[in-house]
Order: structure tokens, then C-alpha cells, then sequence
């Protein structure tokens, strides 16, 4: 989905546990999450390569209407899908830190399974599981703070 995604010069960070997985945390996760660029050229450019991929909400019967386009964004900013690529969380903001360009600031560049991509930086992730306050991830929280004083230890010598 990635390179999918980073292939048609979509706007978007990787969040959730993708993210925490690119900066060491051993969470295994079953779907990409992802913050995107609202800009309607991005939102365009993202529901045509959803629609090529078939996502469809997770959660509801299958054959019920659903058309991926720019115009569902507009009325379903957060969507919980289900791609021929796999499972997909798209939203356009997320708790504790905000929209995409708030996002950029607090993201790194990580290079990994064969593409280039924004991801969270671990202080974000942090505060945006801590915002989030669902069990699985508040779970999650030991491990990346350990990580993060990992970093800041590195950083330190």
C-alpha cells in the first residue's frame, strides 16, 4: 500500500503502528494508518487509487453502495476500510496533534519496505496514543517511551 500510495505522490504520514513498527517497537499490526493531506488535488488523487483498489468500509456488509470519490472525504473525513491491498485507516487528523500539516513538523523520513514515507516521530506517537486512551493503545505506551530513552540516551553521548 505504501508504495501504492508514494508511487501516485499522495500526501500522507504513516500513524498508528506502522509507525511505532518503523522506529523499533515490535507491534505487530493488520492494517496501515494514515493521516492525509485534505487538499482537495490530494483527496482526488487518494479515492482514485482507493477506488482501484476496491475499499470498502470495513464493518459493513459487502454489496451495499459505497463509491470511493472525493466527495465521500468530504462527508467521511475518518474511514475505516478494507483494500484488494489489505486494511486501511484514512484520517484526516489525529488526536493529540492535529491535521496533516501539523503532522509534517513532528515526522521523519523513513525509508523501509521499498519506499520512502512520512512517519509519526516517536514524541508524536506518543501523544497521539495518549490522546486516542484506547486500551490497545495505551498498552503500547511502556515500549515506546523505552524507545524514546533509548533515542534520547543515543542522542545524550
Amino acid at each position: 500500500m505504501l508504495q501504492g500510495l508514494a508511487a501516485d505522490e499522495i500526501r500522507f504520514v504513516v500513524v498508528g503502528g506502522v509507525a511505532a513498527a518503523a522506529h523499533g517497537a515490535s507491534l505487530v499490526t493488520n492494517d496501515l494508518d494514515i493521516c492525509y493531506d485534505a487538499a482537495e488535488d490530494n483527496v482526488a488523487f487518494l479515492a482514485q487509487r482507493l477506488a482501484s483498489w476496491q475499499a470498502y468500509p470495513r464493518g459493513i456488509d459487502p454489496g451495499r453502495p459505497f463509491f470511493m470519490d472525493a466527495r465521500t472525504f468530504r462527508t467521511t473525513p475518518t474511514m475505516t476500510l478494507q483494500t484488494a491491498e489489505g486494511a486501511l485507516d484514512v484520517l484526516d487528523r489525529i488526536d493529540g496533534v492535529g491535521a496533516y500539516a501539523d503532522l509534517l513538523p513532528v515526522a521523519d523520513r523513513v525509508e523501509a519496505l521499498g519506499t520512502s514515507f512520512l512517519a509519526l516521530n516517536l514524541p508524536a506517537l506518543i501523544r497521539a496514543k495518549r490522546a486516542a486512551r484506547r486500551p490497545k493503545d495505551l498498552a503500547q505506551l511502556p515500549e515506546l517511551e523505552a524507545l524514546l530513552a533509548l533515542v534520547n540516551e543515543r542522542r545524550r553521548r
